[in-house]
């Protein structure tokens, strides 16, 4: 069984790492900065090590480069919130496997995991059950290493909402749900969650109290006000308070999807292997087409710049997948474009005859070359 062992100052995210790591069926263990971690590795041999990059006493690449001084080969997986290239440049210099931004993405975490592993990319998923919020006891505010992730906690005193939000959304997703403050402050005390909904209108309750408290106890979750919809200029008053947004009852179908999409959407929308880049499939609403190329534009900008960091020439992009849009399209391969050669890198483009076909209408895209595989464009 592989062992592995993360590399973080925030405690919020070892446990997070713990839940997905243990999921896997992986060993973990774990060390608050980079001189415990170095610490660690004299007395275990890891597979894997997952380390932050900005951390007290031993940041990732002052760790990192010890290492790799005592002759450490250990693969490491590093998790930043930076993406830019010197950053990147430097990081690849000292030897790591691959990066991952923050925040990241639980499917893709487990995919950078097992490739770092070599054991492939299939995924084990277990999803967290429910818990009733009974059985939950008062704790002392302290984070402990049994804490269980959640993924959503619904405040409100009224609970048919409960009932209706749990069957509004896909039964993977875990949810607590409480119809009180005291009880959600309790809950919060022994969990960590990603989503908070808090009722704007509990009895004898200031919402935006309450929300505070339980940021000082959830400071990694996004805490959104639920309203009625007739409520005149709720949205604004809701954010002025503090609120990240604005779930409305009676829950609509789009409004949930929002939330999926905007918390829980796992789609790797790219997947990047040496110097190839290849975007996935659009899923979801027509009207979601627009944030998808959007989010793709943006991920690519990062991939460009991993490729870049390892000194490739070249970066190849398969858009095989991709919705037969023109215009966005065509955008989106001359942006890359563009980014690409900022590095000194050229792009060859994979994809059906379609698309080819597509791309030659614009002036923009109609003098690229189109590969219809990717071995093809490797070997041009």
């Amino acid at each position: 069984m592989p062992r592995i062992l993360t590399v973080d100052d925030s405690r919020t995210v070892r446990m997070i790492l713990t839940k997905q790591i243990s999921e896997m069926g992986f060993e973990i263990d774990e060390a608050e900065d980079g001189e415990q971690g170095l610490a660690k590795l004299e007395e275990i041999t890891f597979d894997l090590i997952l380390l932050d990059v900005t951390m007290p006493v031993l940041d990732g690449p002052g760790m990192l480069q010890k290492m790799r001084e005592k002759g450490n080969k250990t693969p490491v997986l590093m998790l930043t919130s930076e993406s830019k290239r010197s950053i990147v440049a430097q990081l690849m210099k000292l030897g790591i496997d691959d990066y991952i931004l923050k925040p990241f993405k639980n499917d893709e975490l487990k995919r950078k995991i097992l490739k770092s592993l070599k054991m492939g990319t299939e995924i084990p998923v277990v999803a967290v059950p429910d818990v009733a919020p009974s059985s939950v006891s008062s704790g002392n505010g302290e984070e402990g290493p049994a804490r269980q992730f959640v993924d959503i906690l619904l405040v409100d005193d009224m609970e048919n909402v409960a009932k209706k939000f749990r069957a509004a959304i896909p039964a993977h997703l875990s949810v607590n749900s409480c119809v009180s403050a005291q009880a959600a402050l309790n809950v919060c005390r022994e969990r960590i969650f990603r989503v908070i909904l808090i009722d704007n209108e509990i009895p004898d309750v200031d919402s935006s109290v309450l929300m505070n408290q339980l940021r000082v106890l959830q400071p990694h979750a996004a805490f959104l006000a639920l309203a009625l919809r007739s409520v005149n200029k709720v949205q604004n008053e809701m954010k002025e308070l503090g609120f990240d947004d604005v779930l409305f009852k009676p829950f609509q179908s789009e409004a949930i999807d929002d939330l999926l999409g905007r918390y829980f959407d796992n789609q790797e929308l790219l997947i990047k292997e040496d110097n190839v880049l290849k975007v996935a499939a659009f899923q979801g609403r027509a009207e979601r087409m627009e944030k998808y190329y959007t989010r793709v534009t943006e991920l690519l900008n990062g991939g460009i710049e991993t490729v870049a960091a390892a000194c490739f020439d070249d970066f190849i992009l398969d858009v095989s997948a991709m919705p037969r849009d023109p215009q966005r399209t065509a955008q989106l391969v001359t942006a890359v474009e563009g980014a690409g050669k900022k590095f000194g890198m050229e792009l060859r483009l994979v994809g059906p005859e379609d698309v080819a076909k597509l791309l030659k209408t614009f002036a923009e895209t109609s003098g690229l070359a189109i590969f219809t595989s990717v071995d093809e464009a490797r070997a041009a």
